[in-house]
């Protein structure tokens, strides 16, 4: 990064299907200064997170989209360099949502000062932020696991999935995790706890969760959609609860997937198995904030829940890294070291 030079990437042009490079273009500009009353940020992570695939589109949608020509948004974490607003100093390390770029003006609205005492700065994008209480609050709030019930998380290496199973083993529940490849199936038991894991690559990948779940699903923590939702749907025990939080594997369909409509045999089934299926934005449950940091950073502390961090160097890289997390690459966290 040059001082005195704000680098941004910007939303180029709307995607048809999955994103590419031409979606995005990285434009250079003098750095803005504050004004009184506010602060400048400047960024040190940036969180990449799939959410942001859906930003890209004009859909309708619960949030507003980034229009063409716009700072791509994201979370971040950044440190003050200039403050002209008396709630913070220079040096503050704050939590922002700064988008995709070096540097970002800042009435000090929504800012949240970070102590590097306590963790790790970067871990506020992570486990100890929004992906952490994504898992705490649909755990807490629709999927309500029980001792002794059987949870399924997909995309389970990522830092929803990862903390859901973790939570759940907490609660005395059974966890089982899918996954993409034998490397992140291996961390899935040896370094989250899970009881089994199962590679969704594998051809026989319904067969194995049937195995692994003998006494059917009760609580399935939806991140991924698509064929491994039609492996789970069966295996549904009555009453089971279904935190809808994400689809991953349609986030770059550009229309309906082929073969019958089927909406009658799930609604037979939620029907007759009475089964609760709930999709939910994090911030549906902001008034779990307090306990969710409180119990998330004692789990950390205490060692009962582990993270991981796949860290990209470089804002220009941003992109790539993006493409590359709609795709299942990234094994943890995705973050991206600006500076």
């Amino acid at each position: 990064m040059t001082e005195n030079q704000n680098r941004r990437v910007i939303l180029a042009s709307r995607p048809e299907g999955e994103p590419k490079p031409e979606n995005f273009r990285l434009e250079t500009g003098p750095v803005s200064q504050p004004a009184e009353g506010e602060v400048l940020i400047r960024t040190k992570w940036l969180s990449l997170d799939p959410y942001m695939r859906g930003r890209m589109s004009a859909a309708k949608s619960y949030a507003k989209p980034v229009e063409v020509g716009a700072v791509m948004e994201g979370g971040t974490v950044g440190e003050i360099v200039a403050s002209r607003n008396n709630a913070f100093r220079e040096g503050d390390i704050v939590l922002s949502h700064s988008g995709w770029q070096d540097y970002a003006l800042s009435n000090g609205k929504g800012l949240r000062r970070l102590d590097p005492a306590k963790a790790p700065v970067q871990t506020a994008l992570g486990v100890l932020g929004m992906p952490g209480m994504t898992a705490y609050t649909g755990l807490r709030n629709i999927g309500r696991p029980k001792a002794g019930e059987t949870l399924v998380v997909a995309a389970a290496t990522g830092p929803v999935g990862s903390a859901v199973g973790q939570i759940a083993k907490i609660h005395d529940a059974r966890a089982v995790g899918i996954a993409g490849g034998p490397e992140k199936c291996r961390l899935l038991t040896e370094k989250f706890g899970f009881d089994a894991a199962i590679d969704h690559r594998a051809p026989d990948m319904a067969e194995q969760l049937a195995k692994a779940c003998p006494n059917g699903i009760d609580v399935y923590f939806e991140n991924v959609g698509g064929k491994v939702w039609d492996a789970v749907f069966p295996l549904l025990n009555d009453f089971a609860r279904v935190p809808v939080c994400g689809i991953v594997s349609h986030y770059n369909d550009t229309e309906l997937p082929p073969g019958p409509d089927r909406t009658p045999q799930l609604m037979g089934a939620v029907l007759r198995k009475r089964l609760t299926l709930r999709g939910f934005i994090v911030w549906d449950f902001a008034a779990d904030e307090t306990d969710f940091a409180r119990d998330m950073s004692a789990w950390v502390k205490e060692g009962r829940v582990h993270y991981l961090e796949d860290v990209v160097e470089g804002l220009e890289n941003a992109p790539e890294a993006f493409m590359g997390l709609l795709k299942g690459r990234n094994i943890g966290k995705l973050l991206v070291k600006v500076s």
